[in-house]
């Protein structure tokens, strides 16, 4: 190995000594990983070779980000192409800021060899809170010093380790000596390696990839107690610094909250379970007032909407006049519909709670014989769903990669919807009955394009959006044409609902609190057995105990909604927007910013929104507070002692 680095020592490109050091580091991080198990093997027993490969290197992709962000400095003085660059003194700046960005990064990392152990997860930028108010931190440290010297004593050989490989390459140059080349050379290096780094702190380069945060972590990972194995402190930090912090709250005592609201479910009936088939459509950006059957009274009673077939089917189904999304984008949708968790301020998936063992339609119903999978036409992993999914127990994931056909893509989020609903429908066929299958549609999107051999066909409306709900919801026309002559089709519920409203409005009542939320959720059975127009509230969040009441599920759970069909608590809705918690009950909607409730509205006969009530109604205020507080109660309070399956009661 010494050979090696002399040999680079003599090539001295500035390029290779950057890679050089950047590599270093991901081996630091790699040997941190590797401590952090031993120090903690009991906790992942059961791990074999393949999984610590799997996990490893998984892990590098998020060590990249964690090294790139900590280096980010260091990168950008060594690709400044300017000759100081060279300078001895520039050099000695550059070597200490990487030995103490990357030695603050070795400690945090060696911190939760030890941590670890009291939060079972890595630590967090809520760690910060944790010890605000602590007085004797230095004492603290002092003692977790002796106490665990031998923590100490890998972080100072680590770093030993780091500052010895660091000086045994060094840069030489400029080895080029004319100016002209010099110059054009390093400026365009430098744009090459900007773009690489932003890619790599990302992700990925995909236009459909968002950041990677936590919970990517779980397309590694076959049980979530992994995850933490697969993360590393420093990203973890990152990745949550100066994100809202969930904290524990204490509006009533914890014997007296169940009383007022409890997500707990424990079935009550005396039918057999019925082991149907179960299939969730999740449309990308449905917005309520795209549908023709929920909006007669629009544009004097003209309005006919852009889902004739959505339209016909509601006329067989069950719907809700007043339904309603948990959240605001996709990632908020997923979580709510497949498990009935609602986002509060961080999607759930996004928090770094993300990690904790939850109920889901796929890990409730998989112990009752079903097959279990998830159908997203984008490339795969987007949106964190694949990890979402991995975390939520469903089997198979089929995404992009196993349509297998790239020429059905819309070029930038994924395949066709028509193309991707009449693989989904073929793939059903081929499931061993009874199945719970979910699929969330992609091309209801910006920029709003529909395959060229439809262009003619939709005409659209005022919005950009319209044509693509007229295609989405013919694509769903021809998915239940061609899923009503196969076998399984009448022993299936459909459960269709949006993951979010549209940012493309149309009428000002979706601009209010209430309809920035309002989504369809229709629940269709081909026996008949559903059928009708209810007019008590409903979310995304009542869909999983619903489904599993529709079932006569016979087992406790944990949800935050409720089961329409076999619960007599009064309807609610429950979300959040503009750091403010929002309830619906009754005819009315109360918000409320953690402590004191800020606005009122009657939501059925203020359709726009202009007449707060508050303080003018005390007795309905002071009833939905009392339910808002113990639901943020529940929710935060279980989020963070990882209560959220019945198991972990």
């Amino acid at each position: 190995m010494f050979t090696l680095l002399e040999g680079l020592k003599l090539r001295g490109n500035i390029y290779i000594v950057l890679a050089f050091r950047l590599m270093l580091a991901m081996a630091l991080y790699t040997l941190c990983r590797a401590g952090f198990y031993l120090f903690n093997a009991d906790y992942f027993a059961g791990l074999h070779a393949g999984d610590f490969f799997r996990i490893f290197l998984g892990g590098l992709r998020f060590d990249l980000t964690a090294v790139l962000y900590t280096n980010a400095l260091v990168i950008l003085l060594m690709i400044l192409p300017f000759p100081f660059r060279f300078h001895r003194t520039c050099e000695t700046v550059i070597k200490w800021i990487y030995f103490i960005f990357n030695g603050a990064a070795i400690a945090a990392n060696v911190s939760d060899f030890i941590y670890f152990r009291f939060t079972g997860r890595r630590t967090t930028a809520d760690v910060f809170r944790q010890f605000e108010n602590e007085n004797n931190m230095g004492s603290l440290w002092l003692r977790f010093f002796a106490d665990y010297w031998y923590a100490v004593v890998c972080w100072l050989a680590l770093i030993a380790l780091m500052v010895w490989l660091y000086n045994r390459v060094k840069p030489h140059g400029p080895m080029l000596k004319n100016k002209l080349m010099f110059y054009s050379s390093g400026l365009i290096m430098m744009l090459v390696i900007v773009y690489l780094v932003i890619g790599g702190i990302r992700g990925g380069f995909k236009h459909s990839t968002r950041p990677i945060t936590l919970s990517n972590a779980g397309e590694y990972v076959k049980d979530p107690k992994e995850i933490s194995l697969v993360l590393n402190t420093p990203f973890a930090l990152m990745r949550t610094m100066g994100k809202t912090q969930i904290q524990k709250v204490a509006y009533y005592p914890e014997a007296v909250v169940d009383t007022v609201y409890s997500p707990v479910h424990i079935p009550h009936d005396t039918i057999p379970f019925q082991p149907k088939n179960v299939v969730v459509i999740i449309l990308e950006s449905f917005s309520k007032e795209f549908f023709g059957i929920f909006n007669h009274d629009k544009e004097n009673g003209t309005y006919m909407g852009y889902t004739p077939f959505l339209d016909s089917l509601s006329q067989h189904s069950l719907t809700f006049q007043y339904s309603f999304a948990n959240g605001r984008k996709s990632i908020d949708g997923l979580p709510s519909v497949i498990s009935s968790i609602p986002s509060l301020g961080v999607p759930y998936f996004l928090s770094p709670y993300s990690g904790n063992k939850i109920n889901s339609l796929a890990s409730l119903l998989k112990p009752k014989g079903y097959t279990t999978s998830f159908f997203h036409g984008a490339p795969n992993g987007s949106m964190g769903f694949q990890a979402f999914m991995n975390l939520a127990g469903v089997d198979q994931y089929y995404g992009m990669t196993e349509y297998g056909n790239d020429d059905d893509s819309d070029g930038i989020w994924g395949i066709w919807d028509d193309k991707f609903f009449q693989f989904h429908a073929n793939k059903l066929n081929e499931f061993k009955q009874p199945f719970m299958s979910a699929i969330f549609s992609v091309s209801s999107h910006h920029p709003f394009k529909v395959p060229a051999e439809y262009e003619a066909r939709f005409k659209g409306g005022p919005l950009v959006i319209h044509r693509c709900i007229q295609y989405t919801d013919f694509s769903l026309k021809k998915f239940f044409q061609q899923a009503s002559t196969m076998p399984w089709f009448k022993n299936t519920v459909f459960v269709i609902t949006a993951d979010h409203t549209s940012s493309e409005i149309q009428f000002p009542e979706s601009r209010t609190a209430w309809g920035y939320y309002s989504v369809p959720v229709i629940f269709y059975a081909p026996d008949g057995s559903l059928s009708g127009r209810s007019e008590e509230l409903t979310e995304q969040i009542d869909i999983m105990p619903s489904i599993l009441g529709y079932l006569h599920f016979d087992n406790p759970y944990v949800a935050f909604g409720r089961d329409i069909f076999r619960e007599p608590k009064e309807p609610f809705v429950f979300n959040y927007k503009d750091n403010v918690y929002q309830l619906m009950e009754g005819d009315y909607l109360l918000q409320f910013d953690g402590s004191r409730s800020v606005a009122l509205y009657n939501f059925k006969t203020d359709k726009l929104e202009q007449h707060n009530l508050i303080n003018t109604l005390p007795g309905i205020q002071a009833r939905m507070e009392t339910r808002i507080k113990a639901m943020i109660q529940q929710y935060n309070n279980r989020l963070i002692d990882n209560r959220f399956t019945y198991a972990a009661q």
